[in-house]
């Protein structure tokens, strides 16, 4: 059995330890509202994009951008995949990493994976996996303008013919309690299911349709990138709030059972010197 001092120093690196967690937990949880609120707001801008493209298309069909069409070639897919830069985030990279190589071999032979973040990229490197390109996370604060290197070499290699399409995997935020990972084609770009009722022609576009789905488009899909970003960015301070609380109640917990552990060695010793005291006693 661990003498009293061994305990003792044990019970006091599990409080750091729990102070630690405890403020990691508040500090998540402060810049988890402005990430959900963030995320929340960028919803409904999506949804209205949506509907445009959705009229747009209807016009003009697959032949009316380059970005509509499904190309004949055999070239591989492309899959992007968000991680974070940090851990202590709970299951919500490992459950992301797992999805994207279900969907790489469902993709085929060929297809190249793209990551956001460290946590995929590191991972990946050391299963032995080709990455093709790796962007660093986009902070606490991402802007709409920190996709663009990504949405430039996403178009360009759809338009040149070196990718037949590319599949987003993100998390999707759907409570403090529960994010899951979903996948998101991102080009072709699709007519959204929940624009599948809307009828055509309700918009009025000028100068015409096919000059709106133009400049339309490659902002479509900056937007759409963007709102993975932000859905990210909402699910990581979640699940490290989560991650940190549970850490914090178990450290408690620890505490609890090295305290009473404390005190049974303690009257352990008391006992026993008190045995030899009388033993001794009694001898003279």
């Amino acid at each position: 059995m661990p003498s009293q001092r061994e305990i003792r120093r044990r019970i006091g690196s599990v409080k750091n330890i729990r102070q630690i967690t405890r403020a990691m937990q508040f500090v998540a949880a402060s810049k988890l509202k402005r990430a959900q609120d963030a995320t929340l707001a960028s919803r409904p801008y999506g949804h209205s994009i949506d509907e445009v493209i959705a009229d747009l298309a209807s016009v003009l069909g697959e032949e009316g951008h380059p970005l509509l069409r499904t190309p004949e070639s055999g070239a591989p897919r492309t899959i992007v995949l968000f991680t974070t830069d940090r851990g202590l985030a709970g299951a919500l990279n490992s459950n992301l990493i797992r999805f994207a190589l279900k969907e790489l071999e469902t993709a085929g032979a060929g297809s190249t994976i793209i990551t956001i973040g460290k946590k995929g990229r590191d991972a990946l490197a050391r299963g032995g996996y080709e990455i093709s390109a790796a962007f660093p996370g986009y902070g606490d604060k991402p802007t709409f303008g920190d996709v663009t290197a990504l949405v430039s070499l996403l178009v360009g290699d759809f338009l040149s013919g070196r990718s037949a399409g590319v599949t987003l995997i993100h998390p999707a935020f759907i409570s403090t309690l529960t994010q899951r990972p979903e996948a998101v084609q991102l080009l072709p770009i699709k007519a959204s299911a929940d624009t599948a009722g809307i009828p055509g022609n309700q918009f009025l576009f000028e100068p015409d349709p096919a000059a709106v789905l133009e400049a339309l488009l490659p902002r479509y899909v900056a937007t759409r990138i963007f709102q993975g970003v932000l859905e990210t960015t909402a699910c990581e301070q979640s699940s490290r709030m989560v991650a940190m609380k549970n850490a914090t109640e178990n450290a408690g917990d620890l505490i609890s059972d090295l305290t009473l552990t404390y005190n049974k060695v303690r009257q352990s010793n008391i006992t026993r010197e008190m045995i030899e005291i009388a033993s001794g006693a009694s001898a003279n």
